[in-house]
């Protein structure tokens, strides 16, 4: 079987959870589409482009159906690179990071993802939910305006819900005063006092909290809203509207809010908590698919682990936005640098005409075409990407990217020994 260049094109997979926009008003749906990776149902909801070696649903190669990208690196290790191999300990094939577009149209579950430790605990415990033994930081970029719930509000933030929202206080000893008194938010009796109140609103019985959350839900909409839950009250009412009756909707007293627009960016480590709310997002992340989820969710809710295993660190959002920096002194080109080695990510945008290059990597990437259409050179070779096309960019490889007549827009995963 003939070897691939340094360069191809790989198809994605396509998700199709009920959170998911409708039909093409997903850019999940519009690159699938532009891509030819998929037929598009106008009333289907479109939620994940998969980008990566995953076995839940791996990339093949473009035009090979039955040749996943894993089965292609394991032949030519040196696409990987020697020293991410080693130190990633890289088998099978396997990329250290998973790439995907996300189109959000209702709120994900509250949830987190665990440590590497946490993870191989998990995973040998309940294999069945979760399926590997990874952990899974994860960055989220924004292709679109993006509402995020993410990670915890300063205590006194947390203190005035309290103070103002007997539906919510009523769940928890801890009182406004107790959560504003301390004198640092990452104090050990403030994060233990954080525990106490959040463990106690999501681990309330059903019978409880439902009648609570009903008694609120007719409040707000009677128009009855105190001074300082004016800035929290529509979101509670589309999170109800969304998942009627769950604990989900009580915990967003607890998150940041963060509204972010195209081209801004956060990171999530382990033990943060979380919950995409709306947008169309780039998101980058370990190679793994454990969650562990608490709320606004059908889904399995495994509350002792998520409040176990989170961090109870309270600060604005801002602590968690990732701020580009120039890449490698190009002239068109931002870099997203998470706190972790598994993946960066770098957003390429050009005008019509306009080239860049980038020097070579000792690892893999991974590159999507978001808008417009490129022309993807290398030395000794070169293919044309429109939107939606997914190229595989093997180890020690320089690449030159330029658009063509309109704007272009290009994201690329990469890992770095």
């Amino acid at each position: 079987m003939s070897a691939q260049p340094p360069v191809f094109a790989i198809t994605p997979t396509v998700q199709q959870y009920d959170w998911g926009k409708i039909g093409l008003q997903s850019k999940v749906a519009q690159f699938a589409k532009a891509a030819d990776v998929a037929a598009i149902d106008d009333a289907a909801p479109y939620a994940e482009l998969w980008m990566g070696t995953h076995t839940k649903s791996p990339s093949t190669i473009a035009g090979r159906q039955q040749r996943t990208l894993a089965a292609v690196l394991a032949e030519q290790p040196e696409l990987i690179g020697r020293a991410v191999a080693h130190k990633f300990g890289v088998t099978g094939g396997n990329l250290p990071f998973l790439f995907k577009v996300l189109a959000i149209q209702k709120a994900l579950s509250i949830q987190s993802h665990p440590d590497k430790a946490t993870a191989e605990k998990l995973h040998a415990a309940q294999p069945d939910i979760y399926k590997d033994d990874n952990h899974k930081p994860e960055m989220a970029l924004a292709l679109t305006p993006f509402t995020a719930l993410c990670g915890f509000r300063p205590l006194y933030a947390i203190a005035r819900y309290l103070a103002s929202t007997p539906e919510l206080a009523q769940f928890t000893t801890i009182i406004p005063a107790t959560l504003s008194g301390f004198s640092s938010d990452d104090s050990p009796g403030a994060k233990a006092a954080l525990r106490t109140a959040f463990e106690d609103v999501v681990s309330a019985k059903e019978e409880v909290f439902r009648p609570a959350l009903a008694k609120l839900i007719a409040r707000y909409k009677a128009g009855d809203v105190r001074d300082d839950e004016r800035d929290i009250r529509d979101l509670v009412l589309d999170l109800h509207a969304q998942f009627p009756g769950d604990i989900g909707v009580f915990c967003a007293f607890f998150l940041n809010v963060a509204h972010l627009e195209p081209g801004e960016a956060i990171f999530l480590g382990a033990g943060e908590p979380h919950a995409y709310v709306s947008g169309d997002i780039i998101e980058c992340m370990a190679n793994s698919d454990n969650v562990i989820r608490a709320g606004l969710t059908p889904k399995l809710r495994d509350v002792p682990n998520l409040v176990a295993t989170l961090t109870y660190t309270a600060a604005p959002w801002s602590k968690h936005r990732v701020v580009p920096t120039l890449f490698r002194g190009s002239a068109h080109s931002t870099l997203y640098d998470p706190p972790i080695p598994e993946f960066s990510v770098v957003r390429t945008a050009l005008a019509p005409g306009e080239a860049d290059a980038h020097p070579s990597l000792a690892g893999p990437s991974i590159a999507i075409v978001t808008e417009g259409a490129a022309r993807i050179r290398w030395d000794g070779g070169g293919v044309d990407a429109g939107e939606g096309m997914v190229l595989f960019v093997g180890a020690e490889t320089t690449i030159e990217i330029a658009a063509g007549s309109r704007n272009t827009t290009v994201f690329r995963a990469f890992i770095e020994a």
